[in-house]
Protein backbone atom coordinates (compact mmCIF):
# COMPACT_ATOMS: atom_id res chain seq x y z
CA UNK A 1 0.00 0.00 0.00
CA UNK A 2 1.29 3.62 -0.97
CA UNK A 3 1.51 5.52 2.41
CA UNK A 4 -1.23 8.34 0.71
CA UNK A 5 -3.58 5.47 1.09
CA UNK A 6 -3.64 5.73 4.87
CA UNK A 7 -4.78 9.22 4.56
CA UNK A 8 -7.80 8.09 2.49
CA UNK A 9 -11.34 7.57 4.50
CA UNK A 10 -12.91 5.44 1.73
CA UNK A 11 -16.53 3.56 2.57
CA UNK A 12 -16.18 5.44 6.21
CA UNK A 13 -19.45 6.83 8.20
CA UNK A 14 -18.26 10.48 9.51
CA UNK A 15 -20.43 11.46 12.18
CA UNK A 16 -19.43 15.66 12.85
CA UNK A 17 -21.12 17.23 15.49
CA UNK A 18 -21.40 21.34 15.68
CA UNK A 19 -21.61 20.93 11.55
CA UNK A 20 -23.95 24.01 10.71
CA UNK A 21 -21.34 26.67 10.58
CA UNK A 22 -17.07 27.45 10.93
CA UNK A 23 -14.35 24.51 11.66
CA UNK A 24 -17.27 22.07 11.48
CA UNK A 25 -18.31 22.68 7.75
CA UNK A 26 -14.62 23.11 6.78
CA UNK A 27 -14.20 19.13 8.99
CA UNK A 28 -16.89 17.74 7.32
CA UNK A 29 -15.94 18.80 3.47
CA UNK A 30 -12.09 17.75 4.49
CA UNK A 31 -13.58 13.96 5.42
CA UNK A 32 -16.02 14.25 2.45
CA UNK A 33 -12.94 15.30 0.26
CA UNK A 34 -10.83 12.58 1.29
CA UNK A 35 -13.68 9.72 0.73
CA UNK A 36 -16.06 9.38 3.50
CA UNK A 37 -19.83 9.74 4.02
CA UNK A 38 -20.97 11.99 6.51
CA UNK A 39 -23.51 12.53 9.42
CA UNK A 40 -24.18 15.95 9.87
CA UNK A 41 -25.29 17.07 13.42
CA UNK A 42 -26.27 20.55 14.63
CA UNK A 43 -29.13 22.58 16.79
CA UNK A 44 -29.67 24.58 13.69
CA UNK A 45 -30.86 21.78 10.91
CA UNK A 46 -31.71 24.28 8.93
CA UNK A 47 -28.64 25.48 8.45
CA UNK A 48 -26.85 21.91 7.95
CA UNK A 49 -28.84 21.49 4.24
CA UNK A 50 -26.05 24.32 3.14
CA UNK A 51 -23.20 21.50 4.54
CA UNK A 52 -24.77 18.92 3.12
CA UNK A 53 -24.77 20.68 -0.07
CA UNK A 54 -20.97 20.93 0.14
CA UNK A 55 -20.69 17.28 1.11
CA UNK A 56 -22.67 15.73 -2.15
CA UNK A 57 -20.93 18.55 -4.56
CA UNK A 58 -17.84 15.93 -3.27
CA UNK A 59 -19.45 12.57 -4.54
CA UNK A 60 -20.24 12.13 -0.49
CA UNK A 61 -23.57 10.85 0.45
CA UNK A 62 -24.57 13.23 3.51
CA UNK A 63 -27.46 12.69 6.18
CA UNK A 64 -28.26 15.81 8.44
CA UNK A 65 -29.67 14.90 12.00
CA UNK A 66 -30.75 18.06 14.21
CA UNK A 67 -28.98 17.14 17.34
CA UNK A 68 -28.72 19.01 20.55
CA UNK A 69 -25.68 17.02 22.40
CA UNK A 70 -26.32 18.02 25.73
CA UNK A 71 -29.28 15.69 25.56
CA UNK A 72 -28.01 12.18 25.97
CA UNK A 73 -31.34 11.00 24.18
CA UNK A 74 -30.89 13.01 20.75
CA UNK A 75 -26.85 11.55 21.15
CA UNK A 76 -28.47 8.33 20.73
CA UNK A 77 -30.97 8.95 17.91
CA UNK A 78 -28.21 10.90 16.24
CA UNK A 79 -26.30 7.44 16.15
CA UNK A 80 -29.65 5.89 15.38
CA UNK A 81 -30.66 7.90 12.55
CA UNK A 82 -26.77 6.66 11.30
CA UNK A 83 -27.14 3.18 11.39
CA UNK A 84 -30.09 3.28 9.72
CA UNK A 85 -28.72 5.33 6.40
CA UNK A 86 -25.08 4.03 6.52
CA UNK A 87 -24.94 0.87 9.03
CA UNK A 88 -21.90 1.70 11.00
CA UNK A 89 -20.23 4.52 12.23
CA UNK A 90 -16.30 4.97 12.07
CA UNK A 91 -15.36 8.27 13.21
CA UNK A 92 -16.93 10.86 15.30
CA UNK A 93 -15.37 14.57 15.49
CA UNK A 94 -16.71 16.51 18.55
CA UNK A 95 -16.73 19.92 17.18
CA UNK A 96 -20.32 21.10 18.94
CA UNK A 97 -19.28 23.82 21.29
CA UNK A 98 -19.56 27.54 22.60
CA UNK A 99 -17.16 30.12 24.01
CA UNK A 100 -17.46 32.89 26.40
CA UNK A 101 -15.22 35.83 27.59
CA UNK A 102 -17.12 36.61 30.95
CA UNK A 103 -14.96 37.62 34.12
CA UNK A 104 -15.39 35.27 37.20
CA UNK A 105 -16.66 37.87 39.56
CA UNK A 106 -19.48 37.90 37.16
CA UNK A 107 -20.48 34.83 35.54
CA UNK A 108 -23.41 33.18 36.61
CA UNK A 109 -24.11 30.29 37.17
CA UNK A 110 -26.07 29.37 34.30
CA UNK A 111 -23.67 30.94 32.01
CA UNK A 112 -21.19 29.16 33.66
CA UNK A 113 -23.16 25.38 33.45
CA UNK A 114 -24.18 25.89 29.36
CA UNK A 115 -20.63 26.21 28.35
CA UNK A 116 -19.56 23.02 30.30
CA UNK A 117 -22.87 21.03 29.43
CA UNK A 118 -22.22 21.97 25.62
CA UNK A 119 -18.62 21.40 25.68
CA UNK A 120 -17.71 19.18 27.97
CA UNK A 121 -21.02 16.94 28.46
CA UNK A 122 -22.08 17.18 25.07
CA UNK A 123 -18.81 15.58 23.84
CA UNK A 124 -19.02 12.98 25.75
CA UNK A 125 -22.63 11.76 25.41
CA UNK A 126 -22.00 11.74 21.99
CA UNK A 127 -18.87 9.86 22.07
CA UNK A 128 -20.84 7.16 24.55
CA UNK A 129 -23.22 7.11 22.12
CA UNK A 130 -20.91 6.75 18.94
CA UNK A 131 -18.79 3.84 21.25
CA UNK A 132 -21.94 1.28 21.63
CA UNK A 133 -21.70 0.91 18.01
CA UNK A 134 -18.34 1.52 16.84
CA UNK A 135 -15.75 -1.41 15.83
CA UNK A 136 -12.39 -1.99 15.97
CA UNK A 137 -10.50 0.57 13.92
CA UNK A 138 -12.62 3.25 14.53
CA UNK A 139 -11.73 7.19 15.52
CA UNK A 140 -12.88 9.16 17.75
CA UNK A 141 -11.60 13.14 17.62
CA UNK A 142 -12.31 15.48 20.17
CA UNK A 143 -11.62 19.26 19.46
CA UNK A 144 -10.18 20.87 22.91
CA UNK A 145 -8.16 24.31 22.25
CA UNK A 146 -4.81 25.62 22.84
CA UNK A 147 -7.00 27.81 26.13
CA UNK A 148 -7.39 24.27 27.59
CA UNK A 149 -3.13 24.16 27.47
CA UNK A 150 -2.54 27.81 27.96
CA UNK A 151 -4.20 31.36 28.78
CA UNK A 152 -4.90 33.73 25.83
CA UNK A 153 -5.65 37.74 27.92
CA UNK A 154 -9.47 36.95 28.52
CA UNK A 155 -11.52 36.06 31.20
CA UNK A 156 -12.42 32.38 29.84
CA UNK A 157 -12.67 30.26 33.09
CA UNK A 158 -15.29 28.17 31.57
CA UNK A 159 -14.03 27.60 28.01
CA UNK A 160 -10.82 26.76 29.21
CA UNK A 161 -12.16 24.65 32.25
CA UNK A 162 -14.21 22.75 29.27
CA UNK A 163 -11.21 22.98 26.99
CA UNK A 164 -8.93 21.25 29.65
CA UNK A 165 -11.25 18.60 30.95
CA UNK A 166 -11.68 17.59 27.40
CA UNK A 167 -7.94 16.59 27.30
CA UNK A 168 -8.42 14.28 30.37
CA UNK A 169 -11.64 12.79 28.93
CA UNK A 170 -9.64 12.04 25.94
CA UNK A 171 -6.95 10.37 27.87
CA UNK A 172 -9.47 8.25 30.10
CA UNK A 173 -11.38 7.03 26.94
CA UNK A 174 -8.04 6.22 24.68
CA UNK A 175 -7.14 3.62 27.99
CA UNK A 176 -10.71 2.12 28.42
CA UNK A 177 -11.02 1.76 24.88
CA UNK A 178 -7.78 1.23 23.17
CA UNK A 179 -7.21 -2.84 23.63
CA UNK A 180 -10.65 -3.75 24.35
CA UNK A 181 -12.71 -2.17 21.97
CA UNK A 182 -10.04 -1.24 19.24
CA UNK A 183 -11.37 2.74 19.10
CA UNK A 184 -8.48 5.69 19.29
CA UNK A 185 -9.17 8.76 20.81
CA UNK A 186 -7.43 11.79 20.20
CA UNK A 187 -7.80 15.73 20.73
CA UNK A 188 -6.74 18.61 18.75
CA UNK A 189 -6.06 21.57 20.53
CA UNK A 190 -6.46 24.49 17.76
CA UNK A 191 -4.82 27.96 18.07
CA UNK A 192 -6.79 30.97 16.76
CA UNK A 193 -8.96 30.51 13.16
CA UNK A 194 -11.08 32.82 12.36
CA UNK A 195 -14.65 31.78 12.51
CA UNK A 196 -18.17 32.64 14.10
CA UNK A 197 -16.70 32.52 17.57
CA UNK A 198 -14.05 34.54 17.12
CA UNK A 199 -16.40 37.10 15.52
CA UNK A 200 -17.17 37.63 19.11
CA UNK A 201 -13.87 39.16 20.07
CA UNK A 202 -13.08 42.67 20.42
CA UNK A 203 -11.41 44.51 17.35
CA UNK A 204 -7.79 44.21 17.27
CA UNK A 205 -7.99 41.12 19.68
CA UNK A 206 -6.52 38.72 17.42
CA UNK A 207 -3.53 41.09 16.10
CA UNK A 208 -2.59 41.67 19.48
CA UNK A 209 -1.90 38.06 19.85
CA UNK A 210 0.16 38.20 16.80
CA UNK A 211 4.05 38.21 18.76
CA UNK A 212 2.39 34.89 20.37
CA UNK A 213 2.21 33.33 16.82
CA UNK A 214 5.22 31.88 15.90
CA UNK A 215 4.12 31.29 12.29
CA UNK A 216 3.14 35.00 12.55
CA UNK A 217 -0.35 34.37 11.26
CA UNK A 218 -3.45 32.42 11.86
CA UNK A 219 -4.49 29.40 11.15
CA UNK A 220 -6.45 28.47 7.78
CA UNK A 221 -9.25 26.08 8.80
CA UNK A 222 -7.79 23.62 6.39
CA UNK A 223 -4.79 23.20 8.32
CA UNK A 224 -6.69 22.20 10.88
CA UNK A 225 -8.92 20.00 8.97
CA UNK A 226 -6.05 18.25 7.58
CA UNK A 227 -4.97 17.04 11.14
CA UNK A 228 -8.56 15.90 12.04
CA UNK A 229 -7.95 13.45 8.33
CA UNK A 230 -4.89 12.37 9.60
CA UNK A 231 -6.35 11.26 12.98
CA UNK A 232 -9.50 9.61 11.33
CA UNK A 233 -7.53 7.87 9.43
CA UNK A 234 -5.32 4.77 9.04
CA UNK A 235 -2.72 6.82 9.04
CA UNK A 236 -2.59 7.68 12.93
CA UNK A 237 -3.64 4.11 13.85
CA UNK A 238 -0.80 3.92 16.12
CA UNK A 239 -1.71 7.12 18.23
CA UNK A 240 -3.82 7.56 20.47
CA UNK A 241 -4.47 9.21 23.92
CA UNK A 242 -2.84 12.66 22.36
CA UNK A 243 -3.64 16.16 22.14
CA UNK A 244 -2.01 17.62 19.05
CA UNK A 245 -2.05 21.64 18.79
CA UNK A 246 -2.72 22.98 15.87
CA UNK A 247 -1.97 26.77 17.25
CA UNK A 248 1.27 28.12 14.96
CA UNK A 249 3.65 28.19 18.20
CA UNK A 250 1.35 29.48 20.70
CA UNK A 251 1.62 26.97 23.07
CA UNK A 252 5.33 27.35 22.62
CA UNK A 253 5.77 31.18 22.49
Amino acid sequence: MNVLDKFHLDGRVVVVTGASSGLGVAFAKACADAGADIVLAARRADKLDDTADLVRALGRRALTVATDVVDPDQCNAMVAAAMNEFGHVDVLINNAGIGTAVPALRETPEQFRSVIDINLNGSYWATQACGRVMQPGSSIVNISSVIGLTTAGLPQAAYSASKAAIIGLTRDLAQQWGSRKGIRVNAIAPGFFATEMTEQYRDGYLESLSRRMVLGRTGNPIELAATVVWLASDAAGYVTGQTIAVDGGVTIA
